[in-house]
């Protein structure tokens, strides 16, 4: 494996497409875009990628990775073909897969390569249909393309090129036995291409094992040994906990501040923070697991489209989701590794803009913080004690004075979240939702109720036969028994449960016909079931 090392080119002089050898339709449909030159890791790689070479291709987060694959993937295409596809690009996330397939549609669109997205959180039938009706290029999450693989609806037999993007997050989220899976279906003849903003030692293992020969390609700056964007304005904050939401609901008013992305660890946190912004008057939306697709998707519309500009979101959008204007990203949370960091302030800053990245650290989380601060070599070891009073927040961030937590009336112009139809995806594991039911009962209620019913129909079979078993030999029973085997009834209606020593007297009856009498408890009157505790 060789390794070759791309300085960065000044944009004035830096190659355009079509001087890279760039199919005339595809620099057509990308100039119609406004991108005409290539940015360093695309000029490095797209000459060697098209003369079919395998390749690893690292770069800064935001510099350009997709159309550095996209370009030879959509190049190699033939258009003359039996409609299997032939390009295969595989992603850790469905937002991610989404993005890359939207951005080689655009590309290819003048040559008229046919691209599809499949992912999971949507039906089936749509997908399968359009791979019944030809697909030259397929973008999608392992999971989804091993299902639609094992139905035979998605042939791999005549697949050319293979991209695995975000390859070491892939690996980090458990999905190394389903890309092996898929790498076994695939032709061995084949051009297979790795692009990561960070390349472990497992991700070359990989490359060992399913590349040939690959040039590995690092594009940065000269002399350049920071894993961050200079573009990016970095603050590290120590923060309490209790006043977080108020600090960021001040971050948020910050003169020339546009989209802002929002990152915190959980699900539930992430929905708690949307709602509490929301109280404040901000128009804000969320993106997470628990959400189902089409609201996932909903979100990042409406975010794209302006009608919210806050996004509240776990990691599942921290990897190359690319939307213009997110002028910051606020990290509410110590991010759990140095990796998750750079792709999380990556959001902004992208393609030569600039932008500001704010991280909130808890004071349990300083330690963690440090190894990160060590590992990317940044000068925030000792995080700054802050609080949303603070001056140096305002001065920092360039907030007004005087700014509290609540989004003033007079600024609330965005329409908000439900200004944002939710697309139909036809979505699966999708439970229906429940109409109202009024004054009927709930589900868990009949179920209850059957079950006495149940217990009531058993308790009085127990009596007759007991009755008639008794009927039959001496009638010795005394009124003692015969109160007990009422009161031990009366107890199964109620409750469907039977006393150790009723249990006892009944299978002794149907043994030798005769029984000692049970020894009668104390017991206190329930008046209902709801009186239980």
């Amino acid at each position: 494996m060789t390794t070759d090392s791309v300085s960065a080119v000044d944009p004035t002089t830096a190659p355009t497409f079509a001087e890279l050898g760039t199919d005339p339709l595809i620099s057509a449909a990308l100039a119609a875009d406004g991108i005409v030159t290539a940015f360093p890791i695309q000029a490095a790689c797209i000459g060697l990628a098209l003369e079919g070479k395998d390749l690893i291709g690292q770069a800064k987060t935001g510099t350009g990775k997709t159309l550095g694959f996209g370009i030879p993937l959509l190049q190699r295409v033939t258009m003359i073909n039996d409609g299997r596809p032939q390009g295969l690009v595989i992603c850790p996330t469905r937002e991610l897969g989404l993005q890359v397939a939207t951005d080689l549609e655009r590309a290819g669109r003048e040559k008229g390569v046919r691209v599809l997205a499949v992912y999971g959180g949507r039906a089936y039938e749509p997908q399968i249909d359009a791979l019944k009706k030809g697909i030259d290029v397929v973008v999608g999450t392992p999971g989804r393309i091993i299902d639609l693989a094992q139905r035979r609806d998605l042939d791999l037999s005549q697949v050319k090129v293979l991209v695995l993007d975000e390859a070491d997050e892939m690996l980090d989220m458990g999905f190394l036995p389903d890309v092996e899976r898929i790498v076994s279906q695939v032709p061995a003849v084949r051009q297979t291409m790795l692009f990561s903003a960070t390349m472990p030692g497992t991700i070359l293992n990989l490359a060992r094992r399913y590349m040939s020969q690959p040039t590995h390609i690092r594009a940065g700056e000269i002399g350049d040994d920071n894993a961050t964007v200079d573009a990016i304005e970095q603050h590290v904050w120590r923060a309490h906990p209790l006043d977080k939401i108020e600090l960021v609901a001040r971050i948020l008013q910050a003169n020339g501040r546009e989209l802002v992305m929002i990152f915190t660890r959980t699900k539930r946190k992430a929905q708690k923070i949307c709602d509490e912004l929301t109280e404040r008057g901000f128009a804000v939306g969320t993106v997470h697991g628990d959400l189902g697709q089409g609201a996932r998707e909903q979100a990042l519309r409406a975010f794209r489209n302006g009608k919210v500009d806050v996004l509240v979101c776990t990691d599942v959008a921290a990897r190359g989701i690319d939307v213009d204007n997110v002028t910051h990203v606020i990290n509410y949370e110590c991010p759990d590794d140095e990796k998750t960091y750079l792709h999380r302030i990556g959001r902004t800053g992208r393609a030569g803009a600039t932008g500001t990245a704010v991280t909130l650290v808890d004071w349990e989380d300083i330690a963690r913080w440090q190894m990160i601060d060590r590992a990317l070599k940044l000068p925030f070891k000792d995080p700054i004690e802050t609080y949303s009073s603070s001056d140096h927040v305002y001065t920092g961030l360039n907030i007004p004075a005087g700014t509290t937590g609540k989004l003033p009336k007079s600024q609330r112009s965005r329409e908000g979240l439900s200004a944002e139809a939710v697309e139909d995806l036809g979505e699966t594991g999708k439970k229906p939702n429940r109409p109202d039911s009024g004054d009927k009962p709930r589900r868990d209620d009949q179920a209850r109720g059957s079950d006495r019913k149940r217990a009531s129909g058993r308790s009085a079979g127990t009596k007759s036969s007991a009755q008639k078993s008794s009927g039959n030999k001496s009638s010795g029973r005394t009124s003692s028994q015969n109160t007990s085997s009422q009161s031990t009834a009366t107890e199964q209606r109620s409750g469907g449960r039977t006393s150790d020593d009723a249990r006892q007297a009944q299978s002794g009856a149907a043994a030798d016909g005769s029984a000692r009498p049970p020894r009668q408890r104390r017991r206190t009157k329930r008046t209902s079931d709801s009186d239980r505790p």
